[in-house]
């Protein structure tokens, strides 16, 4: 498997949260027959937000990757920082549609190293 493939599977995964996040928004939107905004909905709030979080989170976190494997890291590295990646995205939103908190905090917490890792790499891929 080259490091770009190994990149797609987590960039595809990615999308597909994204996919998922919307279709909840797309499904609170129909059963409440809001076209726009929240409505004064809280659950459409909380549903618009969860995705908004991922799409802002998302993007820099899949660049990131790619340039990395396009620079030559281990295909270790990616997976590690995919797989922490991804499953702090899929944590976050389970916290906060009522699942444990502990999910919301330790899915940002996985996103927030991850961009950390995601930085270093980099920096250290330019400069190697």
């Amino acid at each position: 498997m080259t490091k770009l493939e190994v990149a797609a599977i987590y960039v595809a995964a990615n999308l597909l949260i994204l996919l998922w996040l919307a279709i909840r928004v797309i499904a609170r939107r129909f059963k409440g027959r809001i076209a726009h905004g929240d409505g004064g909905s809280d659950e459409l709030a909380v549903a618009i937000r969860v995705h908004g979080n991922a799409s802002e989170y998302s993007a820099g976190a899949m660049i990131a990757l790619v340039v990395l494997a396009l620079l030559g890291a281990a295909t270790w590295q990616l997976h590690v920082l995919g797989a922490a990646f991804t499953l702090g995205r899929l944590l976050h939103p389970i916290g906060m549609r009522g699942g444990p908190i502990i999910f919301r905090q330790a899915g940002m917490v996985l996103t927030l190293l991850t961009y950390a890792g995601f930085a270093l790499a980099l920096l250290v891929a330019a400069f190697t």
